[in-house]
C-alpha cells in the first residue's frame, strides 16, 4: 500500500481518488450543501435582548417604558439600597463582584430600563368589540412611532397578536394589518420591530403568517423578507406533532427565513401538559423537556431561544419582595446556564432581580473566558485544550455580555487582546 508523505502529497504512480469520483462527489453534496447553507446560517450577530416585557394594549402609553424604570428603582432604592441589601435579597455573597453588579444594574434601571417590549393583543388584552381593538391597534402604532421618533423607544418594541386558530384568526390578522399600516403611515417600519405569534399548534399556522406579510411587502413596497415574527412555543402540539415527530423544527422550516425567535410560554404549556397551578413554573420538568426540544430544533437556524416568566410579583413588604426577587434570579440564573439567554418579565420590580443575574454570569466569567480565549488565539495551550467550537462558545459569551452593558469594550480587549471585530469572527458571526 502507498505511503502518503508528510507534505500530504500521493507519491507518483500510488493509488489516488480519480477526477470523475471527485465529481461525483462534488455533484452529490451540492445539494446538501446549498440545504445546509439555506437551513443554518448561524446566529445573525445582531443583539439579543435579555428580555421581554408585556404590556397589555389598553395599558400601554407614552410613558409607559419611563414609568416601568422609575418603578424599577424605586423598588430597587426601597429594598435594595446598598449591595449588601442586595446580597440579602438574592442570598448570595456580598463581595466586590455584587458592588459592581449593584452599581450597573442602578445605571441600567436610570439608561435602559426595558431591552424590548412587547404590546399584547392577546391573553394580556383578551377579547375586545371589534372597534375598541382596532382603535387600541392604531394608537399602539402610532405611540411606537413616536416613541422611535423621539428616540425613548426601546431597542426592540412590537406587538403581540391573537393566534391564528379559527376563533381569532380574522381579529389577529386585522390587528396586525392596521398596526404595520399605521406605522408606515408614521414614517416608517423601526429596525428594532418584533411580531408575536402566539400559541400555534401546526406548521401551517406559520405558513399562514408568511403568505400574509408576503402579500403586505407587496402591496407596501417593502423588501421581501422585511418582516420577522416570533413562534410562541406554548402548546404540546408545538412540541411533538401527532405523527410522533418534533413540530418546533417543522415550524421553523414553515417560516422560510423570518422566524426570529422561539419563545416559552411558561403557563398554557405547563397547564396543557395538566400541570397543577402551584406547580407550573420555568423549572418543571415539562418545560425542561420542551426548552430541550427547541433547543435543538433552533441550533445553528439562527432563530433565538427565550424563557418564560414567572409570574409571583416582587410587591408588599421588604421581606416579600425579597423572597419574590429570590426565586426571580434563581429562574434567570439557572436560564443562563441553559443557554436560555432571554426570558420575560411581568412586572417592574422583576428588572432589578433580571439586571442583577445576567450582570453576575457575565461578569463573574470575564476573566476565565477572557483568558481561554486569548490562550487559543495565542496557541498556547495552558491547561485547557481548546477546539474552535469552544472558541465560537467563549467569544459568544463575551459579545453577549458586551451587548447587554455587563461588560466594558475596554475590559475585553485589555483581557483578551481582541477587539469586537475579532470577537465576531470567532465567534462564526
Amino acid at each position: 500500500m502507498a505511503q502518503v508523505e508528510l507534505d500530504g502529497t500521493v507519491p507518483a504512480g500510488g493509488p489516488s481518488f480519480s477526477e470523475a469520483a471527485r465529481a461525483a462527489v462534488a455533484a452529490l453534496l451540492a445539494p446538501v450543501d446549498a440545504e445546509l447553507a439555506r437551513r443554518y446560517p448561524g446566529d445573525s450577530g445582531s443583539r439579543q435582548p435579555v428580555h421581554t416585557v408585556y404590556v397589555p394594549a389598553d395599558a400601554f402609553g407614552a410613558d409607559t417604558v419611563r414609568d416601568w424604570g422609575r418603578q424599577a428603582l424605586e423598588a430597587f432604592d426601597t429594598h435594595a439600597a446598598t449591595p449588601e441589601q442586595l446580597a440579602r435579597a438574592l442570598g448570595v455573597p456580598a463581595d466586590g463582584l455584587l458592588a459592581d453588579v449593584h452599581a450597573r444594574v442602578r445605571a441600567k434601571l436610570e439608561r435602559e430600563p426595558v431591552e424590548d417590549l412587547r404590546v399584547d393583543f392577546e391573553d394580556g388584552y383578551g377579547p375586545r368589540p371589534d372597534a375598541e381593538e382596532d382603535e387600541a391597534a392604531v394608537r399602539a402604532a402610532r405611540l411606537v412611532a413616536a416613541a422611535v421618533a423621539a428616540d425613548s423607544a426601546p431597542p426592540y418594541i412590537g406587538i403581540r397578536i391573537k393566534c391564528m386558530e379559527a376563533a381569532v384568526r380574522d381579529r389577529g390578522i386585522r390587528t396586525l394589518e392596521l398596526f404595520l399600516a399605521t406605522l408606515l403611515a408614521e414614517g416608517g417600519l423601526p429596525d428594532g420591530l418584533v411580531l408575536t405569534l402566539p400559541k400555534v399548534t401546526y406548521a401551517e399556522q406559520v405558513t399562514a403568517l408568511v403568505r400574509l406579510l408576503e402579500d403586505f411587502e407587496q402591496r407596501a413596497g417593502l423588501p421581501a423578507g422585511r418582516l420577522g415574527f416570533e413562534i410562541q412555543i406554548e402548546t404540546t402540539q408545538a412540541i411533538l406533532g401527532p405523527d410522533g415527530r418534533a413540530t418546533v423544527a417543522r415550524m421553523i422550516d414553515a417560516a422560510e427565513g423570518r422566524a426570529t425567535g422561539l419563545h416559552y410560554g411558561t403557563f398554557d404549556y405547563s397547564a396543557a401538559c395538566g400541570v397543577s397551578a402551584a406547580y407550573q413554573s420555568m423549572d418543571h420538568p415539562v418545560a425542561d423537556h420542551a426548552k430541550a426540544v427547541m433547543q435543538v430544533a433552533a441550533a445553528g437556524t439562527g432563530v433565538r431561544l427565550s424563557d418564560g416568566s414567572t409570574n409571583v410579583v416582587p410587591t408588599g413588604s421588604t421581606e416579600q419582595v425579597h423572597a419574590a426577587w429570590r426565586l426571580h434570579h434563581g429562574l434567570v440564573r439557572r436560564s443562563l446556564a441553559r443557554a436560555y439567554y432571554q426570558g420575560w418579565d411581568m412586572h417592574p420590580a422583576h428588572l432589578p432581580t433580571r439586571y442583577a443575574a445576567v450582570y453576575a454570569f457575565y461578569r463573574e466569567g470575564l476573566e476565565a473566558a477572557s483568558v481561554r480565549l486569548a490562550a487559543y488565539v495565542a496557541k498556547s495551550g495552558g491547561d485547557v485544550m481548546d477546539e474552535p467550537a469552544t472558541a465560537r462558545a467563549l467569544s459568544g459569551y463575551l459579545l453577549r455580555g458586551l451587548d447587554c452593558g455587563a461588560v466594558d469594550p475596554s475590559e475585553v480587549t485589555r483581557l483578551t487582546g481582541l477587539d469586537r471585530a475579532a470577537l465576531d469572527a470567532l465567534a462564526g458571526r
